[in-house]
């Protein structure tokens, strides 16, 4: 949210452009948690304050609120009239914010006193979707626990909830109480932190002295302190400190003899420690589930058919107890108790949550087998006469089997977030920074680590090397690839007062760059942060797997109970031949494999990967290709897309107005018309106006004059939509378009709607000036049409989609865009809840509409379209609205994330059908459907296989995504 002020010369406003504020708005804005956002020293309420007209309303209530002691930052929407109030809790409060509000004249709500904090969580354990669900259910019984979402392929929770009701150290207890393991990934006051490796901390009396240092430090939000390690880790506000300063404030705390040191420390990454811990768990399990289930195969299926190799295992021990028997029972013990203790525990916990999973099913198969092999030893052995088939090969297979098929999993679904890891990777490990003198020459160059930046540092990067920081060009100039962040192959010329972005590759020159953005504000950090969430957000698509899935396994129990009975009475009232039995089985025991291999094959292990595998994959691949896609909601939506609403200016265009010609209608010099102009534009923020004012300069600068000061306006007003008006010393001034001129009673003559339609019709608008109430002149205004842009309408309509454009900008000149680009239907000198409206009248007709625009007054539409897009370039407003962000400002990725939607939601219907194409095929030939005419049955090892396979298919699958690319860019070459 920002403070907002609208003009609307000619059209509505596309953002803020003072240069100064540009730089310090970051590329992205992290999506915030609730309505207070708290820490320990600050603290953001937002309020809905009414009856706000222009930006002079803001502006007062802007400059009584800073007064006022505690308030470090205001922001308020001209627009719907909310407000965001950075304060500090020690030294002011909501009601007296509220009360100074109230005095400024205006009525106001606070939205919410509730405070909500954030965390990610990783859970380990999780099998399948009826796990996860039973995860939200546990967090969400928990007292003060808002929201909580678990995501099954990434292995974490989100969980939002009140700091004053619960801690995550509740939230983990209440994860461990459902049988599953949790551990703190981040959690709210991680926006910037450092880790410290400390030297010279011998007593408890140097750390309270360090603490206490810190605790005061202006810009600290909160430290904590590993005493046994020592090690120290500090959450801080970028704005105000950095990692150099607090290195430089402990060392500089030293008491006398006792030297404190501080160095970087750097842990390693929680997640991809996890995966590979994980990884060797799966694959340990596995190797010694073999050293025993292998010679149990070899004892039970290979030797015995290998004569007389095999004749040693039918020697009989103690009546019909076999040699091979006791080997098989020995070897197959460990397995089903040792090896397979995971299968117990989770299906222990699973049948304590009232549920069944995964767990449930594997655990109730082996044991079926194992304990009626026991039972065919104990009756071998006591029985002179009995003869037996026992099942431990069943039983140890089964488990070794399931135990590759996760292993495989495991590594599989590590591959899903390649694209994450890869984007994680950009940031170069060192930087070079430079220590300027007064006069801004270099003193000296220090290779420092990248987490050592601090904001406003000057770093030189040199060609061949990666830009370190999110920062500005203030010396040199070179071309960059920024190929790795927006997926733009070409370099892209940087010069001084031009933004880089961290990660991107220098390439052919040096260049001096200062940093503007570090930590977690920078765009690559912003980006990770995006692509996290939306992997982790549930697509609406997977709702039908998670009702499946909660019945589907006490329905697979009752379906392989039915198999056996149905099997088992079949034989014993003589419905088949003796001769189907196969040797050395009995009725029970055929009736007993055909019931295990069905609880086994039918597992839904692949039904829950079947959607977060591919939305992984979609959202890590379309970040690399430069579209921020923000939860699978999104990009489920995406697909479905049959309309594309563009604004103009920004969008359809460059967005970079400027003033092509400017004439007099009266006797006015052009030196005291530019002058009166630029006094009554300089105070809007709208595109058009800024083009006036830099034309004004150019001017007085090329007739060698150049004016001391802009004259104060006063009684400045903003009509929105149409223009400005302003007293300039004694006269009156209005710079807008004709619905100005024409509500403020201005005569336009012949003369003057000439100039105008012959403007118009050359894509040009018009912005005139009235001077004490009469036409004083005009200023003919272009923006050029993006390149792309008609290819990229073009190809939307050959997907079968209809592009339409709205615009506050006058009738003629929208009709001449919309006929440079081919775009069929367009809205002219619409508001920006006219926009919304727009959208809203198009979805009314049951069209799924698709809204692209980059400023703020375009967030009202992007909020009420199916799917917002944001152009990246835009306003943070914008951003924060959007679905998808569209990173690198280019047309072409709107296409692409349509198309990248279309092939995701594809690649999950496959996925269905590998998922419950082995369940809906498997399940009947498990179940014997076969037997009867073919003699084909599936043993349960190979129920087991075939489960483990369709996990791994689903995931394999959806790594196809990773083959991606751009229709666009495919179809040029």
């Amino acid at each position: 949210m920002s403070s907002i002020r609208e003009n609307g010369v000619g059209e509505e406003l596309d953002g803020r452009n003072d240069d100064d504020d540009d730089l310090k708005a970051p590329l992205l804005r992290p999506a915030s948690g609730g309505a207070v956002t708290t820490d320990k020293k600050v603290r953001t309420a937002k309020f809905k304050i009414g009856d706000i007209k222009c930006t002079a309303c803001t502006a007062s209530i802007e400059s009584m609120l800073k007064e006022l002691a505690g308030v470090q930052t205001v922001a308020i929407s001209v627009l719907d009239g909310h407000a965001a109030v950075t304060y500090v809790p020690e030294l002011t409060t909501v009601e007296k914010i509220k009360e100074t509000i109230e005095d400024a004249g205006f009525p106001v709500e606070h939205l919410s006193e509730q405070d909500i904090a954030v965390c990610r969580l990783k859970i380990k354990g999780m099998m399948c979707t009826s796990c996860s669900e039973s995860i939200e259910r546990a967090l969400l019984l928990v007292d003060g626990v808002k929201k909580a979402v678990v995501g099954l392929a990434l292995e974490e929770a989100k969980v939002h909830f009140d700091p004053n009701v619960v801690d995550i150290a509740g939230i983990i207890e209440s994860i461990e109480g459902s049988g599953f393991g949790a551990v703190l990934v981040s959690s709210g006051a991680d926006v910037n932190k450092v880790h410290l490796k400390l030297e010279g901390v011998d007593s408890l009396e140097d750390c309270k002295r360090i603490r206490s240092l810190l605790d005061s430090a202006q810009g600290v939000n909160h430290v904590e302190m590993d005493m046994d390690e020592q090690k120290v880790t500090i959450n801080y506000d970028s704005a105000i400190t950095g990692p150099r300063s607090l290195i430089q404030l402990i060392e500089e705390a030293s008491p006398g003899p006792n030297i404190y040191l501080a160095t970087l420390f750097v842990p390693p990454r929680q997640r991809e420690s996890d995966q590979l811990q994980e990884t060797r768990m799966y694959r340990n399990q596995f190797l010694w589930s073999c050293i025993f289930s292998v010679p149990v195969f070899l004892f039970s299926m290979a030797l015995p058919m290998l004569h007389p190799y095999g004749n040693w295992l039918s020697y009989k021990l103690y009546h019909n107890l076999t040699v091979g028997m006791l080997l098989r029972w020995i070897l197959c013990t460990p397995v089903q108790f040792i090896v397979g203790r995971r299968f117990y525990v989770g299906a222990y916990h699973a049948l304590r949550r009232k549920s069944a999973n995964m767990d449930v099913l594997v655990a109730l198969g082996t044991n079926t087998a194992y304990f009626y092999s026991v039972y065919v030893i104990i009756k071998a052995t006591l029985a002179e006469n009995f003869e037996g088939q026992d099942f431990f090969e069943t039983s140890a297979m089964l488990i070794s089997f399931i135990l590759l098929g996760k292993y495989l999993e495991i590594v599989a679904k590590g591959k899903t977030s390649d694209a994450l890891a890869k984007l994680t990777e950009l940031a170069p490990e060192t930087a070079c920074l430079l220590t300027l003198d007064a006069g801004g020459k270099v003193v000296s160059e220090e290779e420092i680590s990248t987490q050592l930046i601090q904001r406003n540092d000057i770093i030189k990067i040199v060609p061949g090397a990666k830009v370190a920081v999110d920062g500005v060009v203030v010396d040199g100039q070179s071309h960059v690839n920024e190929s790795m962040i927006t997926g733009e192959a070409r370099p892209v010329a940087k010069r001084p007062g031009d933004k880089v972005i961290g990660g991107t590759m220098n390439e052919n020159g040096c260049i001096y760059v200062k940093a503007t953005h570090v930590g977690s504000e920078a765009a690559l950090s912003q980006i990770v942060q995006l692509v996290e969430a939306a992997q982790l957000a549930r697509a609406p698509v997977q709702l039908l797997a998670d009702r499946i899935s909660r019945y589907f396994v006490p329905t697979v129990v009752v379906v392989a109970f039915i198999t056996w009975l149905v099997w088992f009475t079949a034989g014993e009232v003589g419905l088949y031949p003796r001769n189907w039995i196969p040797k050395a089985m009995d009725k029970f025991e055929l009736a007993l494999q055909f019931g295990i291999s069905v609880l086994v094959i039918a597992c839904p292990c692949a039904l829950g990967l079947a959607t977060p595998t591919a939305v992984m994959v979609a959202t890590g691949k379309g970040a690399s290709q430069g579209v921020l896609i923000k939860g699978g909601d999104a990009l489920e939506k995406a697909h479905t897309v049959k309309t594309v609403v563009f604004d103009k200016t920004g969008t359809l265009t460059v967005g970079k107005p400027q003033v092509v010609s400017a004439v007099l209608f009266s006797s006015f010099s052009m030196e005291e018309f530019c002058d009166l102009a630029t006094a009554a534009e300089a105070n809007s923020e709208h595109p058009i106006a800024k083009a006036v004012v830099d034309h004004a300069k150019r001017f007085r600068h090329k007739i060698g004059s150049s004016p001391d000061h802009i004259p104060d306006v006063k009684d400045f007003q903003v009509h929105t939509g149409a223009g400005v008006t302003g007293k300039v010393g004694e006269r009156v001034v209005l710079v807008g378009n004709r619905r100005l001129m024409r509500t403020s009673e201005i005569t336009l003559v012949p003369e003057v709607e000439k100039y105008i339609f012959e403007n118009e019709e050359l894509a040009r608008t018009c912005v005139l000036v009235a001077i004490d109430g009469k036409m004083a002149g005009a200023f003919a205004v272009t923006d050029p049409v993006k390149p792309e842009a008609q290819r990229v309408v073009s190809f939307l309509r050959s997907m079968g989609i209809t592009s339409i454009m709205v615009t506050g900008d006058n009738r003629a000149t929208a009709a001449a865009i919309a006929r440079d680009v081919g775009i069929d239907y367009f809205f002219a000198e619409t508001s920006p809840v006219g926009k919304a409206d727009k959208i809203k009248d198009l979805q009314g007709k049951g069209v799924i509409v698709a809204m692209v625009g980059d400023g703020i007054n375009d967030s009202p539409a992007l909020v009420a379209a199916d799917v917002g897009m944001a152009i990246g370039a835009g306003t943070n407003v914008a951003i924060e609205a959007a679905d998808i962000v569209l990173i690198k400002s280019n047309l072409e990725d709107v296409v692409t994330a349509i198309d990248l939607s279309r092939q995701t939601i594809a690649r999950i219907r496959m996925n269905y059908v590998w998922a419950l194409g082995y369940n809906v095929l498997g399940m009947p030939i498990a179940a014997g459907i076969l037997y009867p005419f073919t003699g084909i049955r599936l043993p349960p090892w190979l129920a087991g296989a075939c489960m483990a396979a369709s996990s791994l298919s689903v995931v394999c699958s959806s790594l196809l995504l990773q083959s991606y690319k751009k229709p666009l860019h495919g179809r040029e070459g």
